[in-house]
């Protein structure tokens, strides 16, 4: 196993470390470790899940490719439409 030396930490960081480690019963030095860990760990973890949600977004582009919609505008203007029919019995543009 590898040793790992950290110099020229503040006197602020290196008490909150020692309070944390206490918080968590574990030592200074142990509890550096699992900050260290969990901090490479998540970050790895957050990339793969970032990758897994990019690659199911661009399968579900692929899938969808040339299928077309209507735009947001045009279901809207047609909406109104309706409305003003049910409304008025004749078209807003009248």
């Amino acid at each position: 196993m590898a040793t790992l030396t950290v110099r020229n930490l503040g006197d602020d960081l290196v008490r909150r470390l020692r309070i944390r480690a206490a918080e968590h019963g574990r030592s200074a030095e142990a509890e550096h470790r699992e900050i260290l860990r969990i901090a490479l760990i998540e970050t790895d973890i957050g990339q793969a899940d970032r990758q897994r949600v990019a690659d199911r977004l661009a399968e579900f582009r692929r899938r969808i490719a040339g299928r077309g919609s209507e735009a947001a505008s045009d279901l809207l203007h047609d909406s109104r439409e309706e409305r003003m029919t049910a409304l008025n019995g004749r078209h807003e543009s009248d």
